[in-house]
């Protein structure tokens, strides 16, 4: 607010009348017998809950919520001297209010006509922050002092520094010293080395500017001018303050994972209880890999800006034969939405659901050269509602074999699978591969209308990777506790859900969605490495998927809005996350060894006719080699191109199937 020279002078000539009015009734303080804190006692000992990768590098730490009160007597003398010094250098000689210093801001107030801050003695800080807006008006200040000499009535000195180191804020969240100690130093306040003091003392006057993760030169710079005043007041020698200068103490730095480090402290909180965080003491090693979790968080980033900045999107890398998490991405900016798209987020998969019902296909005894027509059907869904389910871009293909249906994403024929094989077959098939499905959804099942997480679906793609072993999602390998020098050891946990051989020719058709299918884009990359995956996305464009492994990784990219809209019909699980998943997956395993997935003994190999699914005759124009679980495989030559002439061939018994449950 500012105001013309003559009428200013005249409000300071009043704030300084009230403040000799107020001045004349102090009385020395007694000190007051109540009790001042406000949160409950800091238990000694503590130290944070450290997380590292797989290699022992630091990823960060988990910290307690709960706030703290520290005593007086557990804050070193250092800091105290060192806040005093830089805040209010009277503080034990004024009643609350600081007559001189104030003078001197009303000069400079005066001169600038309006009104500064400045003047203000800790008591008055306090007041302020407790009671008080940070209006800049002559009304507050004189209300800032009445209650500041009010409190050098009620409250000594030490107890005053006390509410005081308690309440203010050091930035980033850190209220009060406790808090302060634990984050930037992890430790308690009582731990704390001179140099740690000298940079906790600068930081009240601006937090956001001067606390210890600031820039480095403020931060320094305002150090300094702490050192400097405590030499000025011989608090400290000038040696003392060279050596202080020449030693800057180090910072814990923020946590390199956001989302897994949340995820992290959910997982403790589950297995031990709420009170392990306030605890803290442990080491926790996780599965991580940190190299490959920064790529993944620049991978998905770029890619998704490149796309459009209002766009949110997780990916999430598991290794195929132990379930480790090697990255997790939960979101592209943790700071503005911490909300964790990986793991708890819950998203229609679309079209990436489909490898399910046709591996559920497999094991009933149906072939990938079976042949299948995508002429409309109509399914009637009671109350007199007729369901048709229609192709991306309402495309017709005719008569096709089941391996280019999956390629190409027909959806009527998903839809005619599932009808096949029936909506129950599929919901039991597919809950020891870690996904509850609800019967209700009936055959709109086949369209990806149940909604999952993208842990759970990346989880449910590893038996295709690893020959039918469906590993759980392993984010923390062992935990050392500190306090009892004891391991807690998290070993992996599979279980067989698939024959090798339904993995096997799975994972054959699922190879072709990335050299002529949904995810042609990725060709180039499948000829590199042998890996296979599906495109997934929902009606309207809501949500794009890609999920894709090689015979080491499992992957899934997920991309679309918090609140569900559409995205455009170029906003495809293949023109959006398959990129991501190329990019992100070609860097991992650059200058790893390239290895295919190895064919079991269960599995034969047919030349056929993919126009008719039968046997190819040496007449058929067009012959495919075809992979079939044995026992499964056509035994007829092509009746359309002369196969009649030809003696059938004997199959193979089929193996027995273990039951997926």
């Amino acid at each position: 607010m500012t105001y013309s020279a003559s009428a200013f002078l005249k409000k300071s000539v009043c704030f300084a009348a009230a403040l000799i009015f107020l001045l004349s009734g102090i009385v020395p303080s007694a000190g007051a017998e109540e009790k001042f804190a406000i949160y409950p006692p800091l238990p000694s000992g503590y130290s944070s809950i450290k997380v590292f990768d797989r290699e022992g590098r630091f990823v960060g730490r988990i910290m307690p919520a709960e706030k703290y009160w520290v005593s007086i007597d557990r804050i070193p003398r250092f800091l105290q001297n060192a806040l005093v010094a830089v805040e209010d250098a009277r503080f034990y000689e004024h009643g609350g209010i600081d007559i001189r210093g104030i003078a001197r801001a009303l000069m400079r107030d005066v001169v600038k006509g309006k009104m500064a801050e400045g003047g203000s003695t800790i008591t008055q800080q306090l007041v302020k922050n407790r009671y008080l807006s940070g209006a800049k008006t002559l009304d507050r200040k004189i209300k800032e002092a009445e209650l500041a000499i009010e409190y050098e009535r009620k409250y000594t000195k030490k107890q005053i520094l006390e509410m005081y180191f308690n309440e203010i804020d050091f930035g980033n969240g850190a209220r009060g010293i406790a808090q302060a100690a634990r984050l930037y130093f992890d430790k308690n306040p009582e731990e704390l080395t001179d140099g740690e003091c000298a940079l906790l003392a600068g930081v009240p006057k601006a937090p956001s500017r001067y606390n210890p993760l600031g820039k480095p030169a403020k931060v320094t710079a305002r150090r300094d001018v702490v050192l400097q005043r405590m030499v000025e007041l011989k608090m400290i020698t000038r040696r003392q303050q060279k050596k202080l200068r020449a030693h800057p103490p180090t910072v814990m730095q923020p946590g390199k994972d956001p989302y897994c480090l949340a995820h992290i402290r959910g997982i403790l909180v589950d297995k031990y209880g709420p009170q392990v965080i306030e605890q803290g003491g442990l080491d926790v090693i996780t599965a991580m890999d940190l190299n490959i979790q920064k790529l993944a968080e620049r991978t998905l980033s770029e890619g998704v800006k490149r796309i459009s900045p209002g766009l949110q999107g997780a990916l999430l890398c598991l290794d195929a034969n132990t379930g480790d998490v090697l990255a997790a991405v939960g979101g592209v900016d943790f700071d503005k939405n911490s909300y964790d798209r990986a793991f708890t987020a819950r998203r229609q998969p679309g079209s990436a659901i489909k490898p399910l019902i046709y591996a559920a296909a497999l094991e009933k005894g149906i072939t990938p050269g079976s042949i299948w027509n995508d002429a409309p059907v109509a399914y009637n869904r009671g109350n007199n509602e007729v369901w048709k389910p229609q192709n991306y871009e309402k495309e017709r293909f005719g008569d096709l074999t089941l391996r280019r249906a999956l390629a190409y994403s027909n959806n009527v024929v998903a839809v005619k699978l599932l009808d096949t094989i029936g909506v129950p077959y599929f919901i039991d098939f597919a809950k020891p591969l870690g996904l509850s499905l609800n019967p209700r959804s009936g055959l709109s099942l086949a369209l990806g209308t149940d909604e999952v997480t993208l842990k759970e679906l990346v989880s449910a793609y590893t038996p295709f990777a690893n020959g039918g072993r469906r590993i759980e999602p392993r984010l923390i390998t062992r935990i050392y506790d500190r306090n009892r020098h004891t391991w807690t050891e998290n070993p992996p946990s599979a279980a067989p859900v698939l024959s090798p051989a339904d993995a096997f020719v799975t994972t054959q058709m699922l190879k072709d969605v990335m050299v002529y299918g949904t995810a042609k884009s990725l060709r180039k990359f499948s000829r590199e490495f042998p890996s296979a995956g599906k495109t997934g996305t929902t009606e309207d464009y809501r949500d794009a998927w890609f999920v894709g492994y090689t015979p080491q990784l499992v992957t899934g990219v997920w991309v679309g809005y918090d609140k569900p809209q559409p995205g455009g019909r170029s906003f495809t699980g293949g023109a959006v996350s398959a990129p991501i998943w190329g990019r992100f997956m070609r860097s991992v395993l650059a200058g790893r060894q390239a290895v295919d997935f190895p064919k079991p003994d269960t599995v034969v190999s047919c030349t056929i006719d993919p126009a008719t699914g039968f046997l190819a005759a040496p007449d058929c124009p067009v012959k495919q080699n075809e992979f079939f679980i044995a026992g499964t495989q056509p035994t007829e030559y092509c009746p359309k191109h002369g196969g009649v002439a030809f003696k059938p061939m004997s199959a193979v018994p089929p193996q027995p199937v273990q039951n997926p449950q």
